[in-house]
């Protein structure tokens, strides 16, 4: 996987080298997380794009229509088709942090088809790997498939998650932001 050997393209901000916004979302993320994602440390040379992206992961990634945890898992397993070590690393964590088990972590990881997801868990799964591929995979037939499976607002959590997280690890791995180390690493 990409993004774990070159320096970072951006320099990444420490708390005291940020606006008191700013501040707040490393203090949020600090407390719900343990650690600042570095994306955050980088983000933060464009106060107004934190502040946005913050907002929009925090609405995006919550427990909402969808669980957080599987949300999580469907960003981890985008990350991971996309070859973004630091995108896997951060929602395996996040996936733990809100409730998914080591064995959903490890199937989102591998083959979710044979993991411990219900049929409609692996159905999003699906999904989002279209999603992947080409928006033109989502035909018409597959999508009644959804709306058999998932409500309205679970469609658009789903699609909404599915699609931020083609973005994302693009974001991260064309700037080299290091994997954030994980919480009482010590690094």
């Amino acid at each position: 996987m990409s993004g774990e050997t070159a320096a970072p393209r951006i320099r990444l901000l420490e708390r005291d080298q940020v606006t008191s916004e700013v501040a707040n979302v490393y203090d949020a993320l600090l407390k719900a997380r343990g650690v600042v994602p570095n994306m955050f440390k980088t983000l933060a040379h464009t106060p107004p794009l934190a502040l946005a992206t913050a907002g929009y992961l925090k609405a995006l990634l919550s427990d909402g229509a969808l669980p957080g945890f599987y949300k999580e898992l469907i960003a981890m397993r985008l990350s991971l088709l996309l070859s973004s070590e630091y995108a896997v690393t951060a929602h395996a964590l996040s996936a733990r942090q809100k409730g998914a088990t080591d064995a959903q972590v490890a199937a989102a990881r591998a083959n979710f088809e044979s993991g411990p997801f219900t049929d409609a868990e692996k159905l999003g799964f699906r999904a989002s790997e279209r999603l992947h591929r080409s928006a033109a995979e989502i035909s018409d037939a597959f999508f009644v498939e959804l709306k058999r499976n998932f409500t309205d607002p679970q469609i658009i959590e789903l699609i909404a998650t599915a699609a931020a997280f083609e973005l994302f690890p693009r974001f991260v791995d064309a700037l080299r932001i290091p994997t954030t180390p994980s919480v009482g690493t010590g690094l």
